[in-house]
Order: structure tokens, then C-alpha cells, then sequence
């Protein structure tokens, strides 16, 4: 049988059975419990995230904020661009049409340059002409010219006055004669009468004028032929015989 104070010892000392109190919790509150540490945990990481990059020298917000701008300047830019490609695509249309009207204009002041001058220099036969041609009467071709005007094609320019002062216009046509000669021999020779063989140019050889007239055309020759000579003749309306007559030698 124990004594009194062996049976102290055994339920308040050292070998004394052990005793634990437990709380008891529901599930859901324990879950509970789990996620509210969790958001601390997470609350304290991202704010320690946080801090750590300002610390560090690096501020997410910053850059968002900094990248958010490079965007709207890079948007800005990229508008700006496009206007610009659109006007200078403007400007090089308008430089281009300002270069080709340059291009004519010049081209048309070196035609004036040329007729001027050719305007000139006939203006001075001319002033010559009248004043020879006051001491004689009658009709005279002053000028004749016949040169190739493309494949197988010629032209041909006079100039007929009169003087002596007339007081009515001259009225008639000229005929132009062309012998041909062949390319390879000058045995085998030809023709051309004009207006007989070219009816279409009896308008540019037809005559009217008082003093003088310019008479211009072309006529076309066989392919392989050459012109050797041309003889003009001036007829007045109703006569058989020539007023004037002119030969001009290629060959």
C-alpha cells in the first residue's frame, strides 16, 4: 500500500502521465485560417517585391508609367510619319509636274529663239527683196529647198514674188517636177510630177498673193529611189505657158 506522498509524486511529479488540451476546429474554419495567412504571406512578399526594386534601384510603376509614354510618343510619331510620306509623295508630284513644265517651257523658248531669229533673217530678204523688186516687174521664185523628211519622204520649200508694184493678185499653181534615179544606177530613171502623181498636194501648191508667197509641202518617193533634180514651175490662172521656172541639182 503507497503512501500519502508517493501517490503526490505520481499524479503532480516527473513520472506523471502527460495531459494535452486541444482545441477543436471545423474544417472550413481551419481553411479560413490557411488563406488569411496566405494573403499575409503574399501581401508581405509583394510589398517586400516592391520595396525591394525601389531599394534596388528599379520601380515597376516608373517604367510602366514610362513605357506607357514611349507608346503614345511612338503612336505620334508613327501619325507624324505618314503625313510626312504623304506630303513629300505631294511634293514630288507637284516637283515632278514643275519639272516637266520647266522642260517645256524651255524647249518652247528655244523654238521661239530659232523662229526669231529665222523670222529675222527674213525680214532682212524680205526688206532686200522689195526694194529689188520695185526695179522690175514680173514674177521670180527667190527661194527654192528640197531636203529628206524621213524614209522616203522629202520636203520641199520657195519663196515667188513680184514686182514691179502690182496693183491686183496673182492667181495660179505651181507644178513641181522630180526626176528619181535609183539607189545601185542613175540608168534607170523616173517621173514625179506634182499635183498629177499627188492630187492631195494641189491645195499647198495652189497661188494667191500680191507681193509674195511661201509655198510648202512634201511628196513621197519610190522605195530605193533618189531625187536628182527639181524643176518648179509658176503658172497663172488660164495660161499655158510658165511665169517662172526654177531648177534646183541634188545629184
Amino acid at each position: 500500500m503507497l503512501s500519502p506522498w508517493r501517490r503526490v509524486r505520481q499524479h503532480f511529479g516527473i513520472s506523471a502521465p502527460r495531459m494535452a488540451v486541444r482545441t477543436h476546429l471545423p474544417w472550413w474554419g481551419r481553411g479560413a485560417l490557411a488563406l488569411v495567412l496566405l494573403g499575409i504571406i503574399g501581401g508581405m512578399w509583394w510589398w517586400g517585391f516592391d520595396f525591394g526594386q525601389i531599394f534596388g534601384g528599379f520601380n515597376r510603376k516608373e517604367v510602366e508609367a514610362r513605357i506607357a509614354t514611349l507608346e503614345a510618343d511612338n503612336a505620334k510619331l508613327r501619325g507624324e510619319t505618314v503625313d510626312l510620306r504623304t506630303r513629300n509623295g505631294t511634293l514630288e508630284s507637284e516637283l515632278g509636274m514643275m519639272s516637266g513644265k520647266q522642260e517645256a517651257l524651255t524647249r518652247q523658248v528655244t523654238e521661239l529663239s530659232g523662229e526669231n531669229a529665222q523670222l529675222k533673217e527674213e525680214l532682212a530678204f524680205l526688206q532686200k527683196l522689195v526694194s529689188d523688186s520695185s526695179k522690175t516687174s514680173g514674177l521670180d521664185i527667190q527661194r527654192l529647198a528640197v531636203e529628206p523628211d524621213g524614209e522616203d519622204m522629202w520636203r520641199y520649200s520657195l519663196l515667188i514674188v513680184r514686182g514691179g508694184g502690182p496693183k491686183d493678185e496673182f492667181v495660179g499653181s505651181i507644178v513641181l517636177r522630180v526626176n528619181l534615179a535609183a539607189m545601185d544606177t542613175d540608168s534607170t530613171q523616173k517621173v514625179l510630177q506634182l499635183p498629177d502623181d499627188e492630187p492631195e498636194a494641189m491645195p499647198a501648191l495652189s497661188l494667191k498673193f500680191k507681193y509674195y508667197q511661201r509655198v510648202e509641202g512634201r511628196f513621197r518617193v519610190p522605195p530605193g529611189a533618189r531625187v536628182v533634180t527639181v524643176a518648179v514651175r509658176a503658172y497663172e490662172s488660164g495660161q499655158s505657158a510658165p511665169r517662172a521656172t526654177r531648177i534646183l541639182s541634188l545629184s
